[in-house]
């Protein structure tokens, strides 16, 4: 197999340029985790390409922010799709988290 832009790295590259986009409106005590990643990576990008992710937040419900997503690479579109973000309080968050260890697991 040829080296390629692995499907996993390009929904990291989406979810960290949402993350940079709203990180001038976010208060010191806010943060954002994704919740949901709907995305179609539809051409390989070899290694060496440069890759863009182009990014509009389409919807805000609340915590929750939606976003259409498209990345390129120098020969045009490799990826589209949608991607999820909620607003935590990041003390409150990092107490939840915590909070889960040692705890039973529950069924869902």
């Amino acid at each position: 197999m040829p080296p390629v832009f692995a499907t996993a790295m390009m929904i990291g590259f989406v979810e960290q340029t949402c993350i940079t986009a709203l990180r001038p409106y976010l208060s010191d005590k806010q943060r954002t985790v994704g919740t949901h990643v709907d995305v179609s990576h539809v051409a390989a990008t070899p290694e060496g390409m440069t890759v863009t992710a182009d990014i509009t937040l389409t919807d805000i419900d609340g915590r929750t922010l939606q976003f259409d997503v498209t990345c390129h690479d120098e020969s045009g579109l490799i990826c589209s799709g949608t991607h999820r973000r909620a607003i935590v309080d990041i003390d409150a968050f990092i107490n939840r988290v915590v909070g889960k260890k040692g705890q039973p697991r529950t069924s869902a």
